[in-house]
């Protein structure tokens, strides 16, 4: 296991506490810990592919990023209505 793999696990870890504010939390303070784990998981995946060697978990981590910036977007949009 080298050190690309160990930060990645390590930023795994981190993805407890904001599923802990997505559940538990209000509304506004999900979208934050939805937007931070999309953040996480993006840098988690760019350092699985430097840590096996393999192009294609970038491609999934740029896709993913795009996604999940529109994503947000939508899911702001409907909060929106709410508030």
């Amino acid at each position: 296991m080298n050190q690309w793999l160990v930060a990645a696990t390590v930023l795994l870890v981190a993805l407890l506490p904001c599923a802990a504010l997505c559940v538990r939390g209000g509304v506004l303070d999900g979208l934050v810990g939805l937007e931070l784990a999309g953040v996480i998981t993006t840098v988690v995946l760019l350092l699985i592919a430097e840590g096996f060697q393999r192009q294609p978990f970038v491609d999934l981590a740029l896709v993913f990023a795009v996604l999940q910036f529109g994503g947000s977007l939508a899911f702001a949009r409907m909060l929106e209505r709410r508030l």
